[in-house]
């Protein structure tokens, strides 16, 4: 019972803020759209700041193994496994309007714990494209050293051309982005003429 309550608060939560926006967002209204009692609410959050964050980060791991598994059809192929893991990223978000509504663009809006939340929700990101820029390196030992900052520079400019997408409306075409999406991170990774004759399909 307490987990079927959890997992009620949770989508209300996340779909109220998606809807309303974080601020407008309050406890008794989680609690209504949950239909619970307000001391089930105590019993599982602190606050509706531990409520959200819960929500915002339940669902990464299935997002993280859904993109490995992706990958995992590209055999030895560095660039095959990057194309095939960015269309499971944007199809997995772009699956889930309100949830993308809710991290990318009310999760930083809600306040220093939150962002510390999704600066370490960035490392699994972070390592996939290290592991990435290695595996490219292995296939070709002509490529340069890859820079540090650069997954960095790749994760925080897909989350951010997502938020936008996601505060135009465009979350439901998504995975329409997934060649450019694919060259800007082959371009930092390897070079702006690695793999550019091959645009690949959403």
């Amino acid at each position: 019972m307490r987990t079927s309550q959890r997992d009620r608060l949770v989508e209300a939560m996340l779909r109220l803020v998606a809807r309303r926006g974080y601020a407008a967002t309050s406890v008794p209204d989680v609690i209504a759209a949950a239909r619970v009692s307000r001391n089930a609410f105590y019993a599982q959050f602190a606050d509706k700041e531990a409520c959200f964050l819960a929500g915002c980060e339940r669902d990464l791991p299935e997002l993280i193994d859904s993109i490995r598994t992706a990958a995992s059809g590209a055999g030895d192929r560095w660039s095959e496994a990057l194309r095939l893991g960015m269309a499971a990223y944007l199809r997995w978000w772009q699956e889930r309007p309100e949830y993308a509504q809710a991290y990318f663009v009310e999760l930083p809006r809600a306040g220093e714990r939150a962002v510390e939340q999704r600066d370490a929700a960035y490392r699994p990101f972070l390592d996939m494209f290290g592991a990435l820029a290695a595996r490219a390196r292995l296939e070709d030992p002509s490529l340069p050293p890859l820079r540090a900052a650069v997954p960095r520079l790749i994760v925080y400019g897909i989350t951010e051309f997502i938020a936008s997408e996601v505060r135009e409306g465009r979350v439901t075409t998504l995975t329409s982005s997934a060649g450019d999406l694919y060259h800007y991170t082959v371009a930092l990774l390897a070079g702006p003429d690695h793999g550019i004759a091959t645009t690949p399909s959403a």
